[in-house]
């Protein structure tokens, strides 16, 4: 099945570099260091590496504290960082800088993977989340590499996907070393597909163990009194295509109610910050972006997030935060950076990616779940006009987060067991 699966992939390379090149019309990011996305690397890249591969800017960012912490107790060795997004390429080179490597992870062909491996030597291969990919874990393997996927779920969807590939999904389970899953849910899930019980623990989600960086609160207040002059606010997070026609309709009704309301809305891809800033002013909004931002006060209807590095800072300056990706069948976005910060989220019907945190922020009251552009307007245009509630529910969130927290420190010493051979 693995070389059935390989042959197709070579077969696929034409429609690949058409997918990148499409890409590149939004994002020309997408049109450079081709070279690395086919296993092709400068020669003065570190070998005998600890590898992280991070999908895009959500993993990456869950995976700095992680990454912080092994770096620490492995002072002497390289980390190698790996996305295969730009603006995760760009997050991670942002927020670690100096301290490790970047490159792109390269398509899962068995040459490609080969010269991966051959490249940088890693002493052991930690892959976040859901990359299962068959060529990059045989030739971990093969070579004697531990690894170890980290923060691993599997929702239901996903799993019956999964279950199609047969042997082929055995096998490549077979060739992992460890799964560290979120939860029990995914943990059983793993187990269904045909991973051994004894390769498989929960030590729980890192996502709770986010890093605020020090003086944050008071930063998003000078915003919040200067900037946005304490105007009732409400953010729209990681909206996808398709979801922010539905956040300004309900903008337009929250208007209705408190005309001196402000949105700050962040769409999730860079590539579409021009495209949704028309939007909002083809629906008749005024829109200040972040990146041309000339005044201290915002007098607009719209602020537009249009940069990298920032949802946290702009998460404290807000009244409510709906989470995208979830009006749309994506999964859902990462709900606990609000709770963290006691900011009451809301979020749309599609949360299979959080599917065990978002029922119990619901059963906890620290967050609502809404179905339609009309129920989102009703629930932010209540919680802007009472503050006792917001209160209450983004207690209740930054306790949970509270609570849940530890499993970084777990998941680096799996690592760190893993690198001495025990």
């Amino acid at each position: 099945m693995r070389l059935a699966y390989s042959v197709l992939l070579y077969l696929c390379s034409p429609i690949v570099v058409l997918r990148l090149l499409l890409h590149g019309r939004k994002s020309p990011a997408y049109l450079s260091r081709w070279g690395e996305r086919f296993g092709w690397y400068k020669k003065t890249q570190p070998s005998g590496v600890i590898w992280f591969h991070t999908v895009s800017v959500g993993e990456a960012e869950a995976a700095f504290p992680l990454i912080n912490i092994v770096a620490e107790q492995q002072p002497n060795t390289p980390i190698l960082v790996t996305t295969i997004t730009p603006t995760g390429s760009a997050r991670v080179k942002a927020f670690l800088g100096h301290r490790v490597h970047h490159v792109y992870l390269p398509y899962d062909t068995p040459g490609a993977m080969r010269r991966f491996y051959r490249k940088f030597k890693p002493h052991v291969a930690v892959i976040l989340e859901t990359e299962i990919w068959p060529n990059m874990f045989y030739q971990a393997k093969k070579l004697g590499i531990p690894s170890l996927i980290v923060n691993a779920r599997m929702s239901e969807k996903s799993a019956k996907g999964y279950a199609r590939l047969g042997s082929l999904m055995k096998q490549t389970l077979a060739d992992i070393t460890h799964i560290c899953a979120q939860n029990q849910r995914s943990a059983d899930r793993f187990i269904g597909l045909g991973l051994d019980k004894s390769k498989v623990t929960v030590p729980g989600n890192i996502k709770f163990d986010m890093e605020l960086p020090a003086h944050l609160l008071e930063h998003a207040e000078v915003i919040r009194r200067d900037w946005f002059q304490q105007r009732p606010s409400w953010m729209a997070a990681s909206t996808h295509e398709g979801e922010e026609d539905k956040v300004l309709v309900a903008f337009e009704q929250i208007k209705k109610q408190r005309t001196d309301a402000l949105l700050v809305l962040v769409p999730r891809h860079p590539e579409r910050f021009n495209d949704v800033a028309k939007l909002c002013e083809k629906r008749g909004f005024t829109v200040t972006r972040r990146t041309a931002q000339k005044s201290q006060r915002v007098d607009s209807d719209v602020f537009l997030l249009d940069t990298l590095g920032e949802l946290k800072l702009y998460y404290a300056t807000v009244d409510v935060a709906f989470i995208g990706g979830s009006f749309v069948p994506v999964g859902g976005h990462n709900m606990l950076e609000a709770a963290a910060l006691s900011v009451p989220a809301l979020f749309g019907p599609f949360v299979h990616n959080f599917a065990e945190i978002s029922e119990r922020l619901l059963a906890i009251d620290a967050a609502i779940q809404v179905t339609t552009a009309d129920e989102l307007a009703t629930q932010v245009t209540y919680l802007l006009e009472h503050s006792e509630q917001r209160d209450q529910m983004g207690v209740a969130g930054r306790a949970f987060v509270e609570q849940n927290q530890g499993a970084v420190n777990k998941v680096a010493s799996h690592i760190v067991r893993l690198l001495n051979g025990c």
